[in-house]
């Protein structure tokens, strides 16, 4: 009796290992942010990626080292070479008692334009061997606006269960009750700095309080990162559009494959009244070998969703870019009539 009471509490325990916490922050510390940066900016405005090592701990994915990737190409040869370059990595840093532990990869964007069915498709790889994992988008170019530009993402857990499936149909998400926005979640990202390192910028802080950063800041100037925006953002239109088309010429042929059905419907009806008056056996009045009556396959949604999304952050961009040139120019207006 206490063998079996002591084997049902460890598999109670076991069972409650095994249900991981959800992640609720990313903690990186400062020096693999300012490799990002540096990474991402040297190959500006070219995209490039590199991988995040660190510890899964709890809810806290703690990133503490990271390295980049070759450029890659399209030639496969260059392509495994890449592979044998990462495993390389990870093994030198091994030696050298280094954390080597996946938790994701981090990749550079243009403007926020990120959200595309290849990082999906990368997530879904990583989540094949990593049972959490983020990606770190850093965009180079909203950064040089004042603002860090930094953001940790992943799939929320209904969309990869659907994205399994593959069956983006409106029934399914109506069903899922999944929308544009629950593609994808974004975990708040704590930096952490050890002490002697904190202590050491303490050191090189400016006596003057007042840096380049802060006049750069103060720049009127946001025409071009507007501009872009715009583009970009039109861009997104004309897809949604297309999109759009698509499922309206979808609707246009389920209907008339409908009208089709109810046709040959009240012509076989019309066909077993003559032969019910003769004394004949009726005929079936469903013929699935007839192609007007093998359903027409719905077209995914993913892509109208993920161009919702890209749309979604265009426009809050542009709100947040607008709002701050606003309070330049009231702070330039205050300052004049002084």
């Amino acid at each position: 009796m206490a063998a079996n009471t002591m084997v049902r509490s460890f598999l109670q325990v076991a069972a409650t290992e095994e249900v991981a916490p959800p992640l609720r922050v990313v903690q990186i510390e400062g020096l693999v942010i300012l490799k990002i940066i540096k990474h991402c900016k040297e190959f500006a405005p070219a995209l490039v990626t590199g991988q995040l090592l660190g510890l899964d701990v709890g809810s806290v994915l703690e990133v503490t080292n990271c390295f980049p990737f070759p450029i890659r190409e399209e030639d496969e040869e260059i392509e495994a070479d890449g592979a044998n370059y990462q495993l390389e990595m990870m093994r030198c840093l091994r030696e050298v008692n280094v954390d080597n532990n996946t938790v994701g990869w981090y990749q550079s964007t243009l403007l926020g334009s990120f959200q595309t069915v290849e990082l999906i498709e990368t997530f879904m790889n990583y989540q094949e061997n990593i049972r959490r994992c983020v990606c770190i988008i850093y965009d180079p170019l909203k950064s040089n606006q004042g603002v860090l530009a930094l953001k940790a993402l992943k799939l929320s857990d209904s969309f990869m269960e659907l994205y399994r499936s593959n069956n983006f149909t409106g029934e399914k998400l109506r069903e899922k009750n999944l929308s544009w926005v629950d593609i994808f979640e974004e975990i708040p990202i704590k930096v952490s700095n050890s002490a002697l390192i904190s202590a050491f910028m303490t050191e090189l802080e400016a006596d003057t309080p007042v840096i380049q950063c802060d006049y750069d800041r103060l720049q009127l100037s946001t025409s071009p990162f507007l501009e872009r925006n715009m583009e970009f953002l039109i861009e997104c239109m004309d897809d949604l559009s297309m999109e759009q088309q698509k499922f309206q010429y979808y609707y246009r042929n389920v209907s008339r494959q409908q009208a089709q059905q109810q046709a040959w419907l009240q012509k076989r009806r019309t066909e077993n009244m003559g032969r019910k008056a003769a004394g004949e056996e009726l005929l079936p009045e469903e013929d699935p070998s007839n192609p007007i009556f093998k359903p027409l396959p719905e077209p995914s949604r993913l892509d109208s969703f993920l161009i919702t999304n890209q749309i979604s952050n265009y426009c809050n961009q542009i709100n947040g870019v607008a709002g701050q040139s606003f309070s330049r120019l009231y702070l330039t207006k205050a300052l004049h009539e002084n």
